[in-house]
């Protein structure tokens, strides 16, 4: 059997808000909506499932690539989910059968946070194309998180 090659991103930014909230907020699908957009839209396949993140859950999505592009199925299996811990996924789906996404919360101050994402991508010989998105979109959702936590609504 072949090992297939992953490729590991990081990406650490400072946020302007406590640990406890930016948690609270994490656990909500429409932040992860608004911070992925327009780089991706996940769309729930089952509308009536509520999107509880906990530990043991399981989610599948209709994926679209910058929004328009559909991609097929995302299934997100939630391995950890806590304030403590984090939130370490095993993600997948047809083009990428390798996702696994782990969310570090640091507290630096009462309103300051470290949050680092972290994802093993592999994708057969796709895996150096989708690193390099993957890279761009982590950029993208920080700057994206860090603008909704300085604001004052959401």
């Amino acid at each position: 059997m072949q090992v297939m090659k992953t490729k590991t991103i990081r990406k650490t930014s400072t946020f302007p808000a406590s640990k406890k909230e930016v948690f609270k907020r994490l656990q909500k699908l429409e932040t992860l909506q608004h911070v992925a957009a327009p780089y991706a839209r996940f769309v729930p396949l089952d509308i009536e499932q509520p999107i509880e993140w906990k530990e043991g859950s399981s989610f599948s999505f209709h994926f679209y690539l910058f929004g328009m592009f559909p991609l097929g199925v995302h299934t997100i299996h939630v391995l950890v989910c806590s304030e403590e811990l984090g939130i370490n996924t095993r993600e997948y789906n047809k083009h990428v059968p390798v996702w696994n996404h782990r969310i570090s919360l640091e507290t630096i101050d009462e309103d300051t946070t470290r949050y680092t994402d972290e994802v093993e991508i592999g994708a057969g010989w796709k895996t150096c194309f989708v690193a390099l998105w993957a890279k761009a979109f982590y950029t993208h959702r920080q700057r994206k998180w860090q603008k909704l936590l300085s604001s004052t609504h959401y």
